[in-house]
């Protein structure tokens, strides 16, 4: 709900372009990359000079800050992270994803962010806390103030990269609560990005980047008309870059010997191996004793190949003196190449396949290997994500104290999937040799039967879907009453939201999804809201310790189809005892709706039957592993809401005495409940918790099984009372469905220290910003045990520390990087986690500074200076607590005309 109206013209260059140099230099000091305030990061035009200082503060009393409905005033009580525009081109970022990952609050700090482009993860989710994510999200993500479409298969989060970093002209981060302003979805808290809404001229800017075995290019053309009373301008981005793969890394090897650890490597190798009883041998030579092991994601993707087009317009207008127009619209365009690890195989090889070879008159063998050397090392799969979405709206004046906003948002989104695959079945049934013609020859793979070759090969996971969004909504803001401390501020409203989804999956012949079912699902949600905003006393008063005092309370319902009603509110306090230091705190409840992939859709959901049980219970019978067992999987029609209580507290000190200096520290608790996820089916604990035994049911009855099942597909058998037509019925039901299952309590510090100081011949800034986790225990299951996160698997600190300055023409500043190390466990001999430690420096040199070139500036970014590796891992992954391309370095110009 983030509206700004009545902008004044920009003026000159720096200001349109956000490369004023002294600017930049001050908001690197205040940042290092985000820095926490209780007033939003200032747009440009709020920077205006002199001449513009009336324009500018009739555009601050406008604004509307994330986290509150209400125009000109900061959230009462609660800790805003913003990123301006001139830290955004200091960050060199080519992705709002990229720039998201450099605040030490969100989750996937300290990586480079990648979508696997998959059915489950199609696109980054900022996750601020690290609480759950299932096919929703517990961060709300919004662009000026609206929510975006969803994208995805089985997800229906927005996707950031939607939005090139060059278009926005700043983020605030809100890590609380805030569900009693924007409903759902706004638990660990919410992300908002704000683009530019007013330019002049054409600007245009380029960059090229480059690491060991990778290459990226990105640009950006802008062009628009300010007449004053109202601005239009298009933008187009475009980015490109090539893959990573593992090999091309040394750190993600599978031989971690060298480091103390394990040999992870496997036998699926091209060429294979053959086992006969406890020998093994290894292809082509058939020497006894000897094995063929290889790393079986050599030839996968760190970092896919991706392509992205972004198109962004902006049209604001003054219609008269109480009508304002605002329209924003984006168009983007994501395909995205991944290889993905060869297709392997092993399985028994015998006297029925006329390839077969006896070594020493066996009558079978055991067969390991790759199909690398007749399909190639990779898989590659192929994605294509595409959204757009256009929010007009209007803004009416009501006298000089109360606004009417009616506001509109509209989006659509189409996604598709085509994973490669091999046919494992017909792999296995070929190396068997049951099929004749259809043979598998795994000591020379090349010379199989081409109909298996061709058969196996002819295989895809494939998935699209569409999805819909629209939503209206009014709000009324304005003054009720004047008090010492300022006006009492209200704000009610009214919204409808209304969101759909199409999806399907098939796994089959290529090109045979065609007639597989369209999973279709929908819900609308009415919405009421209100906040309350009383000033009960200000500096004027006079009182030594009572400066200011202000009390703020907001409440939202929302009405959903499919969920029914919930209500949320929250309430928050700043009190000043001096000018210069605020002591804030608040308390909220807040919820996330499960998303419609997780409920209603059911393109995902089954009922597999596997002809043998796996997952055994103690004390099973001799004949148990040889009964079948049905697993529940996909979506959940009875899921429930996600919950959470959160309160903060925390100061902001700006001290007079110490000009340039910055201090804000906040206490965050946060209580998360019902978190949406998995039975652990894969682990003996589904049987030995007694937490988990509504998951299951052993030695089901048919009748219990059909109940159990319902309507969903059966895949694996023609029938469910196939499966009890024999002696032997099935040993387990399992429900590994997505469901409502533990709990997460948390608690830290979010902390940030800045000082800026003007010298003689420019200026210096240092900063240092992060959070630190106090407590962090999670519940596996309701009613179940909590475990201490802190001690296996989970970090205290993220900060981020930043040195710069500015001198003449030029910009300098270094930036250090520290994601704490944690212990782990289960991975013996290792016991720790390193933390990762890297440099990002950044240089910029204005043109225009010497007469070189007016209104250009050269930039350079190298992430990563000193190359650092990841922390190792004893597995097969091979790392972990971060990621990261090496050392990237980019040149870049921006330039207007």
């Amino acid at each position: 709900m983030n509206t700004e109206i009545k902008a004044p013209r920009a003026r000159g260059f720096a200001k349109q372009a956000g490369l004023s140099m002294l600017a930049l230099a001050t908001m690197l000091a205040a940042t290092g990359t985000a820095h926490a305030q209780t007033t939003p990061a200032a747009p440009e035009a709020a920077q205006a000079d002199t001449a513009d200082d009336a324009a500018a503060q009739e555009q601050q009393e406008n604004i509307i800050v994330t986290g509150t409905l209400l125009r000109g005033v900061a959230p009462t009580g609660t800790n805003v992270i913003g990123i301006n525009r001139d830290t955004i081109v200091a960050r060199g970022v080519t992705s709002s994803n990229d720039l998201l990952a450099k605040i030490p609050q969100v989750g996937n700090f300290g990586t480079t962010p990648v979508g696997t482009a998959s059915f489950g993860l199609p696109v980054i989710r900022p996750n601020i806390r690290n609480l759950g994510a299932s096919g929703g999200s517990t961060t709300l993500v919004l662009i000026n103030g609206h929510r975006g479409v969803g994208a995805g298969i089985l997800q229906t989060t927005v996707d950031p990269s939607i939005l090139p970093p060059d278009i926005l002209e700043r983020v605030e981060i809100v890590p609380d609560g805030g569900s009693a302003i924007y409903g759902s979805d706004a638990i660990g808290g919410v992300v908002n990005f704000i683009t530019r809404k007013r330019f002049n001229g054409l600007s245009a800017n380029a960059r090229y980047g480059f690491a060991d075995d990778y290459h990226s290019i990105d640009a950006n053309l802008t062009a628009g008309k300010d007449w004053g009373s109202g601005s239009l301008f298009v933008a187009y981005s475009f980015v490109k870059h090539d893959n990573v793969l593992a090999l091309d890394r040394d750190y993600t090897s599978a031989d971690r010997r060298s480091k103390g650890g394990g040999d992870f490597r496997v036998t699926t190798c091209a060429p294979g191996n053959i086992q006969v009883g406890a020998t093994n041998y290894a292809l082509p030579g058939f020497t006894a004793g000897s094995v063929n092991k290889c790393d079986q994601n050599a030839y996968a993707d760190l970092f896919p190949r991706e392509e992205r087009h972004s198109v962004f317009g902006s049209l604001t207008q003054h219609l008269n003196d109480s009508v304002d127009f605002t329209a924003t619209a984006y168009w983007s365009q994501r395909d995205t190449t991944t290889k993905q690890a060869q297709g392997m195989l092993s399985g028994t090889i015998s006297l029925l396949n006329p390839f077969f070879h006896s070594i020493a008159g066996e009558l079978q063998q055991n067969a390991s290997f790759s199909f690398a050397n007749v399909y190639g090392n990779s898989l590659t799969s192929k994605q294509h994500f595409e959204s757009y979405g256009v929010t007009p709206s209007f803004s009416f004046a009501l006298g000089d104290k109360w606004q009417l906003r009616a506001e509109s948002n509209f989006g659509r989104s189409s996604n598709l999937v085509r994973e490669a695959a091999l046919d494992t079945t017909t792999a296995t049934l070929a190396l068997a040799g049951v099929i004749p013609g259809v043979a598998l020859n795994p000591y020379n793979l090349p010379a199989s039967s081409p109909a298996a070759l061709a058969a196996i090969a002819n295989y895809e996971n494939y998935g699209d879907a569409t999805q819909e969004l629209a939503e209206g909504r009014l709000i009324l803001d304005g003054s009720l009453a004047h008090l010492s401390g300022g006006d009492i501020r209200v704000a009610v409203g009214a919204e409808y939201h209304y969101e759909n989804i199409a999806s399907r999956i098939a796994q089959g012949a290529v090109g045979s999804y065609a007639s597989a079912k369209m999973s279709r699902a929908s819900r609308d949600v009415r919405s009421a809201f209100g906040e309350l905003m009383v000033p009960i006393f200000g500096a004027e008063n006079g009182v030594p310790g009572m400066r200011g005092l202000q009390l703020s309370a907001s409440v939202r319902y929302d009405d959903y189809s499919d969920q029914g009603g919930t209500t949320n509110p929250k309430i928050g306090v700043n009190y000043k005892p001096f000018t210069d230091l605020t002591i804030r705190g608040n308390w909220g409840t807040s919820f996330h709706a499960p998303s419609l992939a997780d409920t209603t859709s059911t393109s995902d959901s089954r009922a597999t039957v596997l002809p043998f049980s796996p997952f055994l219970a103690p004390g099973f019978a001799p004949t148990d592993p040889l009964r079948s067992t049905i697993v529940l999987a996909g979506g959940n029609p009875t899921l429930k809401p996600e919950r959470a209580d959160t309160w903060s507290a925390g100061f902001d000190w700006t001290p007079h005495a110490v000009p340039g200096l910055v201090a804000n520290l906040t206490y965050y608790n946060v209580k998360f409940k019902d978190a949406i996820g998995l039975a652990p089916f894969l682990s003996p604990t589904l049987f030995t918790n007694t937490n988990y035994a509504s998951f299951y049911t052993l030695n089901p009855t048919l009748a219990q099984t059909q109940a159990r099942v319902g309507s969903l597909t059966v895949v694996g058998a023609p029938s469910i009372a196939s499966l009890y037509a024999g002696p032997l019925g099935p040993y387990v039901v399992i429900d590994a469905r997505r469901n409502n299952l533990g709990a997460v309590n948390t608690d830290g510090l979010d902390f940030n220290l800045a000082y800026t100081r003007l010298t003689g011949f420019g200026a210096i800034n240092a900063s240092i910003a992060g959070t630190y986790t106090l407590d962090r225990k999670s519940q596996a299951v309701a009613g179940g045990p909590f475990t201490d996160d802190l001690k296996n698997g989970v970090g205290r600190t993220n900060f981020v520390a930043t040195l710069g300055g500015k001198s003449g023409g030029f910009i300098a500043s270094a930036s250090f990087n520290y994601k704490g190390g944690f212990p782990i466990l289960g991975v013996a001999p290792q016991t720790r986690i390193d933390a990762f430690k890297t440099v990002d420096a950044f240089l910029a040199y204005d043109l225009g500074e010497h007469g070189f070139l007016k209104n250009a500036m050269l930039t350079l970014n190298v992430d990563n200076l000193f190359n650092q590796d990841p922390p190792w891992l004893n597995s097969a992954a091979a790392y972990t607590n971060g990621s990261t391309l090496g050392r990237l370095v980019t040149f870049g110009i921006r330039t207007k005309f």
